[in-house]
C-alpha cells in the first residue's frame, strides 16, 4: 500500500541527509538534484520547491551536515575555547571533503546569487555570529580587555584559515591555527 505523500519536513530531512552524504563522499562535482532526488526519494520538483537553487541546496546540506561537529563551547576558558572550535573547524576542512566541498560552494556564490545569499545568511553570518558572541562574553566577563572588537579577532582567526582554504599555497593544519591563536592571545608586540 502507497504510504501517500510525506510531510514536508520528513522530504527536507531526508533531501538534506542524502545531499549531504552526496556532498562529503564526492564533492560538488557529481552534485546533482536528479542524484539527490533519487537518493532521497523526494522530486525534482519538490526539492526546487524546497531550495532555490543547486547551489542554495548543496549549502544547506553541507551546513547541516557540519554544524554539529563546529559546535563552539563555553567551558569559560576563552583560550581554550577558541582552540577547540579552530581544531574542529581545520579538521574539518582537511581531514574530510568538506574543504573541498566548501571551497567549491563559495566559487559556485560568485556566480549563483541565490548560492551567495543562502551562504551570506544561512551559513557565514550565523558561524561569524557564534564566535562574535562568544569572544563578547569573555569581553564583557574581563578575559578580554574592554575596547577589543570581537568581529575582528574572528576575521583574524576564521578569515586566515579561509584564506589557505581558499589559496592553498602554505595550506592550512592545527599547527597553523595554534599560531593564530597565540599571536591574537598574546600578540604580536615584544615587551620592553
Amino acid at each position: 500500500m502507497p504510504r501517500g505523500r510525506r510531510p514536508t519536513d520528513e522530504v527536507r530531512r531526508d533531501v538534506l541527509a542524502a545531499a549531504g552524504r552526496m556532498l562529503l563522499a564526492e564533492g560538488m562535482t557529481g552534485f546533482t538534484i536528479e542524484r539527490v532526488a533519487a537518493e532521497s526519494g523526494a522530486s525534482k520538483v519538490t526539492i526546487y520547491k524546497l531550495w532555490a537553487s543547486k547551489g542554495a541546496l548543496a549549502l544547506d546540506a553541507y551546513f547541516s551536515t557540519v554544524e554539529p561537529l563546529l559546535a563552539f563551547p563555553d567551558t569559560g576558558d576563552l583560550g581554550a575555547d577558541l582552540r577547540t572550535q579552530l581544531h574542529a573547524f581545520v579538521e574539518l576542512l582537511t581531514a574530510t571533503p568538506a574543504g573541498t566541498v566548501l571551497r567549491g560552494l563559495i566559487g559556485e556564490a560568485q556566480r549563483d546569487p541565490a548560492l551567495m545569499e543562502a551562504y551570506l545568511t544561512t551559513y557565514a553570518a550565523p558561524r561569524r555570529q557564534l564566535a562574535v558572541d562568544r569572544i563578547g562574553l569573555a569581553v564583557a566577563r574581563g578575559q578580554v580587555r574592554e575596547g577589543v572588537d570581537p568581529a575582528t579577532v574572528v576575521d583574524q582567526l576564521w578569515g586566515a584559515c579561509y584564506h589557505r582554504l581558499l589559496i592553498p599555497d602554505l595550506g592550512i593544519d592545527v599547527a597553523f591555527a595554534d599560531q593564530l591563536l597565540d599571536h591574537v592571545l598574546r600578540g604580536i608586540v615584544a615587551e620592553p
